[in-house]
């Protein structure tokens, strides 16, 4: 069984990945791909004017791909959610969420109703022959193994949003040393606002006890205790926090060794979004 490595040196089980079988030619990525917004170095348009989208990738740790999955496509897979979430009473103007999972802390609750939820084709959906082949662009060679996609539902009103508490960790143990272990994508079923539940990552954390960088110590430092300086005190570091917020059809493609949390939902809507990592094998 994989582990999950927390930021605490906490171990989580993970689950196994399953090889797909599929190889793809690397074909290259359209110049005009946008990278997403973060809050560190120079406006991210100066910045895309300077580097490709692979450079981008490998200095900061994730590309944003904007309107990636066309609406259409994405809307069969949000109105099978809506199904299933007004069968669970979970949608806003339900009775309520069942009681199992109300008395769960904030993030359990996640994990249970994205269990709860059963859609059919969501992996074929989002994980397409296009999409591998941008992650076999980014990893130099084609992943040797695809993890089944999972759903990534946040109940909503679940409190108001904070850095305070969070649970920074890393899906795999690998080394900023090492060559890239594999690339988690982040789809967006449903438009996600700002404060509501996305996932949070901290862009330049895999790069971190590399010679010019921030320590993997100090950095755990800045986590343990944050406040309304945290941004700042990351910004020091040369890290900065990504909230993975768009509209229905953007994938965000994240290095596996990219610290990243789930974040509170403040809003009054379901957060909707899944996630399926891509595995390279080591020495090709």
């Amino acid at each position: 069984m994989m582990r999950r490595k927390s930021v605490h040196g906490c171990l989580l089980p993970m689950v196994a990945a399953r090889c797909t079988g599929y190889r793809c030619p690397l074909l290259a990525f359209a110049s005009s791909l946008p990278p997403a917004s973060n809050f560190i170095d120079e406006p991210p348009q100066l910045q895309a004017m300077k580097s490709s989208p692979t450079d981008l990738f490998i200095d900061k740790g994730y590309l944003r791909l904007e309107g990636f999955h066309p609406k259409k496509q994405v809307a069969g897979v949000k109105q099978k959610l809506l199904d299933e979430l007004k069968r669970l009473k979970a949608l806003p103007g339900g009775k309520s969420l069942p009681g199992s999972l109300q008395r769960l802390p904030l993030f359990q609750q996640i994990g249970k109703l994205s269990a709860l939820v059963k859609v059919p084709g969501l992996h074929e959906a989002l994980v397409t022959p296009d999409l591998i082949e941008h992650v076999a662009r980014l990893g130099g060679r084609a992943p040797s193994a695809i993890q089944d996609t999972q759903l990534l539902l946040s109940p909503p009103s679940q409190g108001a949003s904070t850095l305070a508490g969070l649970n920074w960790h890393v899906d795999i143990a690998a080394r900023p040393q090492d060559p890239l272990p594999g690339v988690q994508a982040f789809f967006l079923i449903d438009d996600v606002a700002p404060g509501g539940g996305a996932t949070l990552a901290l862009a330049g954390s895999h790069r971190v006890d590399t010679p010019g960088q921030a320590s993997a110590s100090r950095l755990r430092e800045v986590l343990k205790t944050p406040g309304d300086n945290m941004d700042r005190s990351l910004q020091q570091l040369g890290i900065g926090i990504v909230e993975m917020s768009g509209r229905a059809g953007d994938v965000f493609l994240m290095d596996l060794r990219l610290l990243h949390t789930p974040s509170v939902n403040a809003t009054k809507n379901v957060r909707m979004m899944a996630t399926a990592r891509c595995f390279f094998s080591k020495g090709t």
